[in-house]
Order: structure tokens, then sequence, then C-alpha cells
């Protein structure tokens, strides 16, 4: 007869036979973690996301005091009105990612498969069961459900924005003090990042090799396009890439980009280090170092708090349409899976709205508008 095989994360595969423990909650609660995460290795699940929902599940015992087999719907209500409390209370978007990531650590010890249930029945005389339900868990109501204050930027907004890292620059000379090449070398990340709507990690990732000919844009040279390897991935997946290509509303960014290649960044003698955005310590820049120059910009600049650097990106989407791109064209360039996902990113402006219902009554009532000239 075959013996059955044990899935990946399954309690007799973490639990050794004839071991007692001093302490038998904490072993078990720990264990359980263990293969939760084993679980989601198995899945392909990146080790940053692995690590946030064991730090959850973690965060929420500690919060009740209790273990997963004594847990109730009643702490799950508790610890998320907890969390709405105070001078920080976490977004609609934030506490339904809790609420997932508790329901599906529930999914996972609650099913028989793993042998959780079981195993907690033999030592404690109590199973964990779900907490999380339709009923007490946050409703999908609104397509967005960030900070209402993130949005994309104004032209005058964003010219404002380059125009203060760019001072920086200036200022720095001035004083004859250290950092103009590393505020230099921030004023061409903003740039890049609006100018081919990047997110940060793909901005981060760059190399030089990633610069692009475009043969149908060959006057931009080795500037025709950017070829991003760090693309927002599916669960489970590895980076998606895509090729950018430059527009030449945004073709101001070629000189930009040839002058820190050619000039700037040899400053910081990278060697053979192949990062586009290097430090002085000859290192691929952080993505805090890039948070911070975004950062720095807009202070400077004064604009709103609540802008962050993803905020170029809005920019970048919702410009394109104005300009009068394609919608797939669009959607290609930012490198979504779906439309509904660019429409969310797009504000455009009232005078494009404008400018579309004018253009709509000239072409149906073209008559009344000659009589009107």
């Amino acid at each position: 007869m075959t013996k059955a095989v044990e899935l990946a994360g399954s309690a007799r595969l973490l639990l050794v036979d004839g071991v007692v423990h001093l302490d038998p909650a904490p072993a078990m609660f720990a264990a359980m973690l263990d293969g939760w995460a084993t679980q989601q290795r198995a899945r392909f699940l990146k080790a940053d996301t692995i690590k946030a929902r064991i730090d959850l599940v973690r965060r929420f015992a500690h919060f009740t005091g209790q273990y997963p087999w004594q847990w109730q719907a009643q702490e799950a209500e508790e610890f998320i009105s907890h969390l709405r409390s105070g001078p920080r209370p976490v977004m609609v978007s934030t506490a339904r990612g809790y609420q997932n990531g508790l329901r599906l650590f529930m999914e996972y010890v609650t099913d028989a498969r793993y042998s959780w249930p079981a195993v907690c029945q033999e030592q404690f005389d109590a199973v964990p069961t779900q907490i999380l339900h339709e009923w007490n868990t946050v409703a999908h109501a609104s397509e967005y459900e960030g900070n209402p204050g993130r949005r994309p930027l104004t032209y005058d907004e964003v010219q404002s924005l380059l125009d203060a890292a760019d001072a920086r620059v200036e200022e720095i000379r001035a004083r004859r003090r250290k950092g103009a090449a590393a505020a230099m070398r921030d004023a061409t990340l903003l740039k890049t990042v609006y100018a081919f709507g990047l997110r940060r990690r793909e901005a981060w990732g760059l190399d030089i090799v990633d610069l692009r000919r475009n043969p149908r844009a060959a006057d931009y040279g080795a500037c025709g396009a950017l070829f991003v390897r760090f693309g927002k991935s599916s669960r489970g997946g590895q980076p998606k890439r895509r090729t950018v290509l430059t527009v030449p509303e945004m073709d101001w960014i070629v000189p930009v980009l040839q002058q820190w290649v050619s000039e700037a960044r040899p400053l910081f003698s990278p060697g053979s280090h192949s990062a586009l955005w290097v430090t002085e310590r000859r290192g691929r820049l952080s993505w805090r170092g890039i948070n911070e120059a975004f950062e720095q910009a807009r202070n400077d600049a004064g604009l709103p708090e609540a802008l962050d650097l993803h905020s170029l990106r809005h920019s970048y989407v919702t410009h394109l349409v104005e300009f009068g791109y394609p919608e797939k064209f669009v959607q290609d360039q930012v490198g979504h899976s779906y439309a509904s996902t660019t429409a969310i990113y797009t504000g455009v402006s009232d005078e494009f709205r404008s400018r579309l219902v004018q253009q709509s009554l000239q072409r149906r009532h073209a008559s009344l508008w000659e009589s009107q000239q």
C-alpha cells in the first residue's frame, strides 16, 4: 500500500514524534508559522511577502495574547478597530490587506490536509477556526481607496519639482560643498521616473545596458527606449519585463540621460558596476535613497506632502492620455495587465475634459460653430 505523501507545511513534517515541549503552545505556534512559510515558498511567493505575512500573524497573536486555536471572530474585529483608532489610523486598503493575510493563515491552519486541526485537538482539545468572513471584513466598494491627496501632478507641479531638483545642484556648487554629483544623479533620476512612468523598483533596477535604441527614432541614439527588467510581478511569478519607448513629448530626457552617462556618472568612479544610478560608495542607489530624492525635491518645491514618488507615474499616465495617445499604447508603456488599472491612474485636467467637450460639440454642430466665427 502506497504511503500518503505529506504536503509542504504539514504538521506531520514539522513536529517530531516523541518530543515533549515544556511549553507546548509557543512551540506549536512557531511550527505553524514555519509550516505556513514553507507552504508559501512552495508557491514561489516572494520572501518579502512571506515575511510581511508572518510578521502580521505574530503581531495579531501579540495583540490577542492567544494562540490560533483560541482565536475567535471577535479578536479579529477588535484588532482592526484598534488599528483604526489613534493618531494614525490605517487606510481601508491596508486594513483589507491585513484581513486577507490573517484569513489566508487561518485557511492554512484549518485545512485538514495539513493536519493542524487534528494535532491541536490532540494536544489542546481545541481546533483553529476561520475568524474572517464576508460579514466581518472590509467590502471592496470603490476602485481607489488610497490617500485622496495622492494624485497626478499638474504640468506646473512637475516643472516645479524638477526645477527644485536642478536648483539644488546649483546651490551645492555655489557653496562649494560636496554632493553636487549626487544631487545631479537625483535630479536625473526623478526626470527619468517621470519621462518613462517608472515604479520605484523599476527605476532602482536600471542598468546602463537598459538604455536602448529605437530604430524608428534614430535621433534619440541610445535613449530611444528603456528596457525595464524589474516590473511588478504576478503572485509567485518573476518580475515582468517590458520596453518603454521615449515619446516625442518627453524627448527632453534624451540629452539629460546622455549627459548623466557620459559626464556625471563617471564622477562616482563606478568601475565595472552596471547600475545606472550609483552612489559615492560605488553601489546601487537604494530604494530609500530614491524616496529621499523625491521628498527633498518635493519639499524644496513646496508641494503637498501627500504626493509621493508614485505620483510621477500617475502623472505620466495622465499626461500621455492628454497628449492623445491610444489607451492600449499607454497601458503597454506602463506595464498594466488591464486597461481598468490604467484608468485608475488617470486624472485628466478640467481643461482637457472641456476641450474634449468642445471638440465633440464642434463635430455634432459644425454649422453652429461656423456661424459664431
